[in-house]
């Protein structure tokens, strides 16, 4: 029930492969705080917080869920200095966290209250009926802390996380949510899979992206 705004802008040339690791539970809040921010402007969130100040409010609370569900699965990967983080998940995760629809729900009616949480429920049904049959990673969210933008860092999350799906023979699956987003989701070597997801009253569409094992 997640889904990823936008692939990073491509990286600088010639910089070293940025230190990655994976991200502790005791660092929810501060990567809570960073994909909050990150994704204030998004026409996602704006789409279901129309409100600014309500959006800057409740952002955190509700990354908070989406981290939960990844923590689950050790799938939250991070730089040390967490200037940057991605959400994803393995072969099989969404199946289990579709079988936990009721209690998620549950959790983003009280952060977002019931309209906007119908909001989210109506993405998350869209791009359920979009995700690949076959077993496949999902990128979901990544951020970069505004000063360190430009460094590839994002890049070298997708990066880590396409290492571990070609290790397991599995795909990769996302969704872009701008043309450049797309552009540089081709750079991992994700294609376009299928028709856009188009949300109703003018809302963003998300273009689906999928990758074959290497």
């Amino acid at each position: 029930m997640t889904h990823l705004s936008t692939f990073p802008p491509p990286p600088l040339p010639a910089a070293p492969r940025p230190a990655l690791r994976r991200a502790r539970r005791a660092e929810a809040g501060a990567l809570a705080a960073l994909l909050a921010d990150a994704f204030h402007d998004d026409p996602l969130t704006r789409w279901i917080t129309p409100d600014p100040g309500r959006r800057a409010r409740v952002l955190p609370a509700l990354f908070g869920v989406f981290l939960d569900m990844s923590f689950a699965y050790d799938a939250v990967t991070c730089t040390p200095d967490l200037d940057a983080v991605l959400l994803w998940t393995p072969p099989g995760a969404q199946a289990e966290l579709e079988a936990r629809g009721e209690e998620f729900a549950v959790r983003f009616e009280d952060v977002l209250g019931v309209r906007e949480a119908a909001s989210l429920a109506l993405i998350a049904e869209l791009q359920a009926s979009r995700h690949p049959a076959r077993p496949h990673y999902y990128a979901s969210f990544g951020a970069v802390r505004g000063g360190a933008r430009g460094r590839g860092l994002l890049g070298a999350l997708i990066s880590g996380m396409l290492r571990e799906a070609d290790a397991a023979g599995c795909g990769a699956y996302a969704e872009a949510s701008s043309p450049g987003g797309e552009a540089s989701a081709r750079g991992q070597g994700f294609v376009r899979s299928g028709e856009d997801i188009v949300l109703p009253d003018g809302g963003p569409r998300l273009r689906p992206m999928w990758r074959e094992p290497r």
